[in-house]
């Protein structure tokens, strides 16, 4: 049950994604870092893994977990580790925010996909919410990435069901068709409501089509608790059979749980053709309540199959932010059915993933930058040379928490210090593989090894050859040029959203947009505070900036005429809101990521 990307053909309902921790570091010059030991990696992690976890979803893709759980704010938040128990501290990443009324508020349960839509492999992003009054409103919305990043940018496709109650929704593929699986519930307010599951065919990812077909109901007692609920469909695909795990009761109660259904004949709208488990397959124990809305993902080296789901730590805790993260193995039945087994008892240690410290080589998702020489104006080409600079000696630069960054270049190799061994190689989460990165106030970048403690020797600067937008990581949405203003706006692949990062004078870069191949730039060479933030003339000093990479991989835009920074008005999540330049004050309005465009 391994998904990569190089096997477009595996089943959905499997991986998963996490989280990183906020290392701020005073205007990223570092201090002298102390001398560090080879440390090995934990091979344990305990659960909860993390606090306030609800309706988790997890994709493990390209060398890292993506986590996503519900929020109910106006914001979608995406947490990323190389490791499960890193997600624990991975900083939070605002990928989506919303401010139309009819879907505005209370996010739930996000799921994202990677499915192969109109432009082809594109991740979807499905989560519910609604208005902000109350949750009479919910329903479920579709975003399409850029790209092949699960980070995105992502643009608003659409709501399947915009104009009823719906929940909870998932994707099957079957027989080379989509279907949509999701929740609602059937005569509210009377004495035979009920919530069920159901299902409908797709022409696309965010588009039904063809009759609605009813997919579970709360038939048996233990689908009763607290109220009729069967809800949280997930598909789980094994050796050519199609099981969907759900979460039946209330979720208010300590018997919240996981039913299954399996299809048994050939069509998913039939509902002849699915036949349920007429016991619960997994459900409180071991000090652990309400255990459901799970999902699915594999170990790194596909080995061995995870459940990760969310559950509570006493039994008076219900719906709420008390729902932690949780995860661990199951195994498989002689009859080929799932075995979960109990939920594992908070604390006592479980093994991590199987080759989660690989070795493997991977590129993982982000933007390739050109790191390049000021001295012999060549490129990074490993830890003790440099190179003519081409398409291979691009690097991405990935953070993986506590404020450290891997590199990983095209061929899938890992930047390893020389006395770790003199080429690049494959990753096995050594000390010598990470780094630390700083930028000095000629805009130049360092690279200091974590084990050795020693500098790259050099002067090195970024650029990108390909497009790239910038992302805030406050509001998701990405920085545009607007009557040649610059203002957030959600992206929609224009050119007035594309950028490509020069080298300038020093260390310092150019924005240069593609819509009018002029340079980003401080309107009028103001040093005030609030100026507006235009396009000009690149050989100024108000054209040119220094990028501070901070520990989320998101960047601090600094003038090199002003010394202030890119700055989201009043943290603002509307579209239009302006982007000026402010004093530094290091919160997310002030944290652009580089994505790449694809």
């Amino acid at each position: 049950m391994n998904k990569n990307k190089a096997d477009e053909n595996m089943v959905l309902g499997k991986f998963s994604s996490l989280k990183l921790k906020a290392l701020v570091i005073a205007g990223f010059l570092l201090p002298a870092f102390g001398t560090y030991a080879e440390e090995s990696a934990p091979d344990t992690f305990t659960n909860p893994i993390y606090e306030n976890g609800a309706d988790p979803w997890l994709e493990y893709f390209d060398g890292n977990y993506y986590l996503t759980t519900t929020t109910w704010t106006s914001q979608l938040v995406m947490r990323k580790s190389p490791t499960l128990a890193g997600l624990a501290d991975a900083e939070p990443v605002y990928l989506w925010s919303e401010t139309s009324a009819e879907r505005c508020c209370n996010f739930w349960a996000y799921e994202f996909h990677r499915l192969k839509g109109p432009n082809g492999y594109r991740w979807y992003m499905m989560f519910t919410s609604g208005r902000q009054e109350d949750l009479g409103g919910q329903h479920l919305t579709v975003l399409e990435s850029a790209g092949d990043d699960p980070m995105g940018p992502y643009t608003l496709k659409g709501s399947p069901m915009p104009d009823s109650w719906n929940i909870d929704g998932n994707y099957l593929q079957y027989d080379d068709k989509l279907y949509l699986l999701w929740s609602e519930w059937v005569n509210a307010g009377q004495e035979d409501e009920a919530q069920l599951n159901w299902i409908a065919e797709m022409e696309n990812p965010w588009t039904i089509t063809g009759e609605r077909k009813v997919l579970t109901r709360p038939e048996y007692d233990w689908e009763r608790s607290g109220r009729p609920v069967t809800e949280g469909a997930e598909t789980l695909q094994r050796d050519g059979r199609t099981f969907v795990i759900y979460s039946a009761s209330y979720c208010d109660t300590p018997d919240y749980k996981l039913g299954l259904i399996e299809l048994t004949g050939n069509d998913p709208l039939n509902p002849n053709h699915w036949e349920k488990n007429p016991e619960p397959v997994f459900e409180r124990g071991n000090g652990v309540y309400g255990p459901g809305h799970n999902g699915f993902f594999s170990s790194p080296d596909g080995t061995e199959d995870w459940i990760i789901y969310h559950g509570n730590s006493k039994e008076t805790d219900g719906c709420s932010a008390t729902r932690s993260l949780r995860a661990q193995p199951f195994t498989w039945n002689d009859d080929g059915t799932p075995n979960f087994g109990e939920p594992v008892p908070e604390g006592e240690p479980v093994n991590v993933p199987s080759g989660e410290d690989g070795p493997f080589k991977v590129t993982p998702q982000g933007t390739s930058f050109v790191i390049r020489n000021a001295a012999d104006n060549q490129c990074l080409a490993d830890a003790d040379s440099t190179a003519e600079c081409t398409d291979d000696n691009q690097w991405v630069i990935d953070p993986i928490g506590q404020g450290e960054f891997r590199l990983a270049n095209a061929e899938g190799e890992f930047l390893t210090a020389a006395d770790c061994g003199t080429d690049n190689s494959a990753w096995e989460n050594k000390s010598c593989q990470k780094w630390q990165v700083s930028t000095g106030e000629n805009g130049y970048l360092s690279f200091t090894n974590l084990e050795s403690d020693e500098t790259l020797q050099g002067q090195w600067q970024l650029s990108t050859n390909e497009p790239v937008v910038m992302q805030s990581r406050q509001s998701g949405k990405v920085a545009s040029l607007k009557n040649n203003t610059l203002v957030q706006q959600n992206w929609v692949n224009e050119a007035s959203q594309h950028w490509y990062i020069r080298g300038a004078e020093q260390g310092f870069v150019n924005f240069v947009n593609a819509a009018n191949e002029k340079c980003l730039a401080i309107e009028n060479n103001s040093l005030a505070a609030g100026a507006t933030v235009t396009t000009g003339e690149c050989a100024s000093d108000a054209g040119q900036w220094r990028l501070q990479l901070h520990s989320s991989g998101a960047m601090e835009v600094i003038s090199r005429h002003s010394g202030l920074t890119l700055d989201l008005a009043s943290c603002g999540l509307k579209e239009g809101m302006s982007i000026n330049q402010a004093p530094a004050n290091d919160t997310l309005c002030q944290h652009f990521f580089i994505r790449q465009v694809q």
